[in-house]
Parts: C-alpha cells; sequence; structure tokens
C-alpha cells in the first residue's frame, strides 16, 4: 500500500503499557473510490480513547498533508462502537454497500471536505 498510494497503516503503541496495542491507517480498497480509513485495537484498550486518538490524527494527517478531499469508512452494521467513533470524527453515513465477497452489507461513512464559502 506504501509503495503504490504512499499511505498505509502503522501500528499503535502505548507509551504507557510500552507495547503494540493495535493498528491505525488509510487504505485503497478496490471496491472503494478514495481511501478508506480502519483501526483495529486488542480487546482490552477497546474504550479508552485510542481508537480516537489514533483515528483522528490519521485523519489530520489525509486530509492537510496527503490533501485528502474525501476519505471513506466502512463498518459491520452490528459494529456500533465504531459507527459513533467515525461521527464523533466527523464522518457521516451515506449508505449501505455490498461487500466484494458477497457476504455482508457494510455501513459506508464519508468525510468531505468543503471549499471554503466565498
Amino acid at each position: 500500500m506504501y509503495a503504490s498510494h504512499g499511505y498505509g497503516f502503522c501500528i499503535v503503541e502505548s507509551t504507557e503499557a510500552a507495547c503494540a496495542i493495535g493498528i491505525c491507517g488509510l487504505a485503497k480498497r478496490e471496491y472503494l473510490d478514495c481511501a478508506d480509513l480502519g483501526f483495529a485495537f486488542l480487546p482490552q484498550y477497546w474504550g479508552k480513547g485510542y481508537a480516537h486518538e489514533a483515528a483522528a490524527a490519521m485523519l489530520a494527517y489525509a486530509t492537510t498533508d496527503l490533501g485528502m478531499k474525501r476519505v471513506l469508512a466502512t463498518t459491520r452494521i452490528d459494529n456500533t462502537d465504531s459507527q459513533e467513533l467515525l461521527e464523533k470524527l466527523g464522518l457521516r453515513f451515506e449508505r449501505l454497500i455490498r461487500h466484494p465477497d458477497g457476504d455482508r452489507e457494510l455501513k459506508l461513512f464519508a468525510l468531505s471536505q468543503r471549499a471554503p464559502a466565498a
């Protein structure tokens, strides 16, 4: 992903625990037209704010450093924790999409940067 698009996933570490606790980053999936924000954390680190901190930093990097005008994210329909996090970060639900494997539907969220009003 880094070689072809210049971005990918990063390990998220806890300075307190001095260990890897999850991953967060951007992917370019064939079935989506823009970069996709993704994250996954070990269960013992859920609900502690790590995902929010890492995802917010990744979105800032995507929009500021990489100049992305639109960033997507998908969740399983029943993953309300991730959906709430995405909404806190400013992404908005757009529609349901079919996973390319065809075995499930996903909720598609998007963050779009609007041009300043003239």
